[in-house]
């Protein structure tokens, strides 16, 4: 069963998230504080990352986030769950996704649909298996 660190402030949206996924035979947990993330993952190394970018305490803290798991935890698959682009209407995308810029495998904008998200979770750990 893989192991799923989902780390949001939105506590709420964070549940669900962690329910489907349980749902669908993931294990999850879940870390609402950016800075705690690096910690977390340090405890116990998940199979995926499941992130998310603007948080109270910093609007760029996911970005900071994705950049120090990827420094300490190399290729760690992490999926961006965010509402960057109503925040900040940039054009944020999968494009925008770089190894050094911004290490994340997978971008999904919020509101999440979670068939969508499961597929994408699916497919980031079949990734990560081969």
């Amino acid at each position: 069963m893989a192991y799923l660190l989902i780390v949001d402030d939105d506590t709420d949206f964070a549940g669900a998230v962690g329910s489907v996924l349980r749902s669908r035979g993931y294990e999850v947990a879940i870390e609402t504080d950016a800075e705690k993330a690096v910690g977390r993952i340090q405890e116990r190394r998940p199979d995926a990352v499941l992130l998310d970018v603007i948080f109270p305490e910093n609007e760029t803290a996911g970005f900071e986030v994705a950049r120090s798991i990827r420094r300490n935890f190399g290729k760690l698959p992490v999926l961006l769950l965010t509402a960057v682009n109503q925040s900040f209407p940039l054009g944020f995308s999968t494009r925008d996704l770089d190894p050094t810029w911004l290490p994340a495998v997978e971008f999904i904008e919020k509101p999440v649909d979670f068939s969508l998200l499961c597929e994408k979770v699916a497919g980031i750990l079949a990734s990560a298996a081969k």
